[in-house]
């Protein structure tokens, strides 16, 4: 997702010069322009706008993010929340698949599911095919693509330190993971 997307209620950054006519997508309150949908701001002419995105289901090389469901000894299932940046309508998530030769890219062969996803964890992943009838297949098997967020069992928001773990700031306990690297670094 690009920096300059905005989340509903979040202030909009305006331009200096000539006021702009607010457009659909923003609202003002207390004097402050505030987005009202998810995206990132468009001037049309004299005025400012936030389109509409229409969601659409994953296609092969699609980015998404989703929530681990379900976990076997070979594959994880994924709750598709999100596609290409544009959320999906509440109860019309997909579900995604990510195969145990799917986690990372080297020793695919010393991959074991349970290190790397828990349930609850968000993950971003990549399409890599339409799978069967009742998923898709999602890849993890790069830098970028893994476990984003996730809660441990204390109940702390994780943060990660290597791709591989990541650290309860509550207990210091480590978790393995398989990690995304954060955008920017």
């Amino acid at each position: 997702m690009p920096s300059d997307s905005l989340v509903p209620g979040q202030p909009v950054p305006l331009p200096h010069g000539p006021a702009l006519q607010l457009g659909s997508g923003l609202y003002t309150r207390d004097g402050e322009t505030r987005a009202s949908l998810f995206g990132t701001p468009i001037h049309q002419g004299s005025s400012l706008t936030i389109p509409r995105l229409k969601p659409h289901p994953p296609a092969s090389n699609s980015v998404v993010l989703g929530s681990i469901t379900r976990l076997s000894p070979q594959q994880a299932v994924v709750s598709i929340t999100i596609v290409d940046g544009v959320p999906l309508p509440p109860g019309e998530d997909f579900t995604g698949v990510i195969r145990v030769q799917d986690i990372r890219a080297t020793e695919k062969d010393k991959v074991k599911v349970g290190d790397c996803f828990r349930g609850g964890d968000v993950i971003k992943g990549l399409v890599i095919s339409l799978g069967d009838a009742r998923s898709y297949y999602i890849t993890t098997a790069r830098n970028d693509l893994g476990v984003i967020f996730a809660t441990s069992e204390a109940g702390g928001t994780m943060e990660p330190v290597s791709w591989q773990e990541m650290r309860c700031p509550k207990t210091g306990k480590l978790e393995k993971r398989k990690c995304a690297k954060p955008e920017g670094l």
